[in-house]
């Protein structure tokens, strides 16, 4: 039985390197988006700055490992066996949460994550022990340090409202003093603006890196002989104005003479920073418990006594940890910075919400976004109605964005936030965290960044009426998911660790075996749908200003949306065919894809329109009526995929023999047509198109022939509304998608040569 202590320690410790994997790749986010979101430096250089900050913040990070032993829990309530189940538990179920969130592509909190895990994992524990002594419920107080339970948790939660809050004001101030144009300002502004900024996050850096580190301790004649982190906490406004004085002159030089970019080097240097900080705050998130874990079995083991009657009020001591394991943490954690692609799915979610203008948006607006931003529109008017109105004009014209030049790929070309925000969003953060560092919070980096970097883009007015109930919507989602994070950790936690005090050795085998399979599962279906989408035949925007550069861009398009096309409808009639409700289901997510791919491609019309010039207007024409005739052939697939799935789902009568071989006739009808016309588009052989236009009335007459036998059929021997009901209504809206197929393939045609003037060829009548 002894042995499976020292398997639990073993286990321990590769669970430790795998959630320093998962981790990593959640929290990339708080340092890297402000950098990689702004272009200010090189994505190979962000990466180098970010990997040097968080080998130097794992190696001084020692001093936060008192959480994971005694910041949660009494330890000295509990034996060796217990915290040894205790900590085994909340491995499990942190890094299976983690993993979970990162596959999602949500920012999560690694600090709320492991905070609730052990408190779980405790009360559970506290639970079965007073449940088997027959105590009251009341005294699980006794096993759980409240106090310090309470100012965590606490600490967390205010760090939402405070990140926000002064993340807004101070982009506000900034902005309002530098404005968009803050590279034409006087050079003493922007020396001004280096030197709080340097001064703020060198100070960050000397309290993250020296008091993690054994010379904290260390006392010298030339501070009065104080220990160093207690002259840094005193004097911090001495030190912060010196700092302050040196970093504003240097950065006067450097721009001057060494026509340096300050803003960029405040990025910099923020980036390691806050790197930094992430290791040495969060570090303990990851190998805290594997840690005290192994420190327990270490004193356990040269105890001599039984497992069950070890007290463990060794661990209220403070135990320094060693370098060598920090140093070890340090190097996975960069290995895994750079290897991890769901570190940068993440990271664009963060990077989406806060970009200025126009997204992707991924999240939907639902009705407390919509209050919201309503309200937020209603309160902003009132004080423009309060305010003198000199007032206002001054500041608008400070919040006045550059005028450049409207291109259709202009979220691709454009950074997603300017320098100015970028170096607010690492000052801030960082500020905020060294103050919680200082006090001994784990305060969750997650939380402080993300907000920070919320509430500059709302003061920076990124949010605009066109995206806003979009970003209030995604940023609710994530703190949505924050709290989520807190009572899913806790219940999972207890629940584990009752199996485990149940089942000992048998418990925890299954459950690492179950662990390791749901790992295995969410990495290979993430990679699958990585590759889904990068083989998917994806839509690209138009650039071209003449109605010939339209024809061959857009070619590419209509062959990947004909072929799609193709797939979907096919799919719909196997699915009813064979009574697969997978299929059907998967289906419908396909046409819904495709469907919002094409709806992006009407959204970027205004930035096609305002690109062309008054030569080539016409071409504007021709790519509107383009994108109806596409949104026709989506909108005929979605009713078609959602009657076809419903009909399956709802357990209905199945088709019959002889309208499962029709639709199938028109199937391979329709399939012959759309291979003819994806190669035309493909090959550029729009003279093909006028062949395919010759056959069309088959495909037509052979639709109104299905018709025409169903409408007998019914008055005759078919006896299920609902077969009928579905049979007419994939007859009549595939007539539909053939006309909108039509329609352009005849707009192609009669625009691809002008000079031959062919014949327009007649739609029939339907």
């Amino acid at each position: 039985m002894d042995n499976i202590y020292l398997l639990i320690v073993i286990a321990l410790a590769v669970l430790a390197i795998a959630d320093l994997v998962v981790g990593v790749s959640n929290d990339a986010v708080n340092f890297l988006n402000s950098a990689i979101g702004s272009k200010a430096i090189s994505f190979k250089t962000i990466m180098i700055v970010a990997s040097l900050g968080i080998a130097c913040g794992a190696v001084f990070s020692s001093g936060l490992m008192e959480v994971a032993r005694k910041g949660i829990f009494n330890p000295g309530e509990f034996y060796f066996n217990e915290i040894m189940f205790i900590f085994m538990a909340v491995m499990i179920t942190d890094i299976l949460l983690l993993d979970f969130f990162n596959t999602l592509g949500m920012p999560t909190s690694t600090t709320v994550s492991i905070v609730f895990n052990l408190l779980g994992a405790a009360v559970a524990m506290a639970l079965l022990k007073i449940i088997a002594g027959g105590g009251n419920f009341s005294e699980v107080v006794n096993y759980i340090n409240t106090e310090k339970a309470m100012q965590i948790i606490s600490g967390i939660l205010l760090s939402v409202v405070v990140a926000f809050t002064i993340g807004a004001l101070v982009q506000w101030v900034s902005r309002l003093l530098l404005s968009y144009n803050f590279e034409k300002k006087p050079k003493w502004a922007g020396a001004l603006f280096g030197g709080v900024a340097l001064s703020a996050i060198t100070y960050f850096i000397l309290m993250k890196g020296i008091k993690g580190t054994p010379y904290a301790g260390e006392t010298f004649d030339i501070i009065g002989g104080m220990k160093i982190k207690d002259f840094l906490e005193d004097q911090w406004i001495a030190i912060v104005g010196a700092n302050f004085i040196v970093w504003s002159f240097l950065s006067y030089i450097l721009m001057n003479f060494a026509k340096t970019n300050i803003y960029k080097l405040i990025i910099g240097v923020g980036t390691f920073a806050l790197a930094l900080a992430f290791a040495g705050n969060d570090l303990v998130n990851f190998i805290g418990v594997p840690i005290a874990g192994w420190q327990s079995y270490e004193a356990w083991v040269v105890s001599g006594i039984p497992a069950s009657e070890f007290s463990m009020e060794v661990l209220s001591k403070k135990v320094p940890t060693p370098t060598l394991l920090l140093f070890l943490s340090g190097i996975v954690m960069v290995v895994t910075l750079w290897l991890s692609k769901k570190a940068r799915y993440v990271a664009d979610t963060e990077i989406n919400l806060s970009r200025e203008g126009e997204a992707n948006e991924r999240f939907q607006p639902n009705f407390l976004s919509r209050g919201l931003v309503r309200g937020t529109v209603l309160l902003s008017d009132w004080f423009t109605m309060i305010l003198p109105s000199s007032w206002v004009s001054t500041m608008n014209r400070q919040f006045e964005k550059p005028v450049i030049a409207l291109s259709k790929d202009k979220v691709h070309q454009l950074p997603a936030f300017d320098m100015v925000r970028a170096a607010v969003n690492l000052t801030v953060a960082g500020i905020l965290i060294s103050i919680a560092t200082s006090y001994k919070l784990p305060l969750s980096t997650t939380y402080v960044t993300f907000m920070v970097a919320m509430g500059t883009s709302l003061a920076d007015r990124a949010w605009g009426a066109e995206s806003a109930v979009y970003r209030v919507a995604g940023v609710l989602n994530v703190i949505g998911g924050w709290f989520g994070t807190a009572i899913i950790a806790f219940i999972a936690a207890g629940t584990v660790l009752t199996l485990i005090n149940f089942g000992k050795g048998a418990a925890i085998a299954i459950l690492l075996f179950t662990a390791v399979l749901l790992l295995a599962r969410n990495y290979i279906a993430y990679n699958k749908k990585a590759k889904e989408l990068r083989a998917e035949d994806s839509l690209n925007r138009a650039e071209s200003s003449s109605i010939q550069g339209v024809i061959e861009e857009t070619a590419t398009n209509i062959a990947n949306v004909v072929k799609r096309t193709n797939k979907i409808y096919s799919n719909s009639v196997n699915g009813l065919a064979r009574q697969d409700l997978d299929l059907l289901k998967k289906n419908k997510k396909q046409v819904s894809k495709l469907s919002t791919e094409i709806e992006g491609l009407r959204d970027d019309t205004f930035y096609f329109i305002k690109n062309l010039d008054e030569a080539h207007i016409g071409a504007s024409n021709f790519y509107i009526d383009a994108m109806a005739h596409l949104t026709d052939m989506s909108q005929s697939l979605e009713y078609i995929s959602k009657v076809s799935h419903k009909h399956v789902n709802n357990n209905h009568k199945k088709l019959k023999y002889n309208q499962i071989k029709e639709l199938k006739e028109i199937d391979l009808k329709l399939e012959d047509v759309l291979n003819k016309t994806q190669m035309a588009f493909e090959e550029r052989s729009f003279e093909q198109i006028g062949n395919i236009l010759s056959t069309k009335q088959e495909l037509y007459d052979l639709v109104s022939e299905k018709i025409q036998k169903q409408v007998s059929r019914t008055r005759t021997e078919e006896s299920s509304p609902k077969n009928t009901t579905l049979y007419f209504s994939i007859l009549l809206e595939t007539k539909d998608l053939m006309t909108a197929i039509t329609n352009l393939l005849e707009q192609y045609y009669n625009e691809h040569d002008s000079s031959v003037e062919p014949a327009r060829v007649e739609l029939p009548e339907n």
